[in-house]
């Protein structure tokens, strides 16, 4: 394993997650509290919304940055299998967000900021880094 690599990976993974991070964040907010959202009293529904968005941004920006040197799939591969592994990241914020919101009483809009985007999106970083470099940008030189 080459650590010099797997810490560049690491550098870059944050960044492009970072920037998906504030991207979700500030969607799920507007989606979960601003008169103008449709969807403000549905934060489950606002946090897939969100998600999806981010997606979209961490896709582009992991592909073309930080696993450029990987690419071994073609879009038609990698696109639909980022966002199944996505969807499984979405599905763990989801899950303690509903655990805090539905089960656990906690219905403040801070409550349901803490349990999706930080302990549900913390779970869900550890999950996507790792599914990413296992399934979606395999590395070719390794045979």
């Amino acid at each position: 394993m080459d650590v010099g690599r797997l810490r560049n990976e690491l550098a870059k993974f944050g960044t492009v997650g970072g920037f998906a991070y504030v991207i979700d964040v500030t969607a799920f907010n507007f989606l979960r509290i601003s008169d103008l959202s449709p969807i403000a009293h549905k934060p489950i529904t606002a946090k897939i919304v969100s998600s999806i968005i981010a997606t979209l941004f961490a896709y582009a920006g992991n592909r073309y940055w930080t696993f450029s040197h990987r690419e071994a799939k073609s879009h038609a591969e990698s696109l639909p299998l980022f966002f199944g592994l996505n969807v499984i990241g979405m599905a763990i914020a989801a899950l303690c967000l509903g655990l805090s919101h539905y089960v656990l009483g906690y219905t403040s809009a801070a409550a349901d900021n803490i349990s999706a985007n930080i302990v549900g999106t913390g779970f869900g970083t550890l999950f996507r880094f790792w599914a990413y470099r296992r399934f979606v940008f395999v590395d070719q030189s390794r045979g």
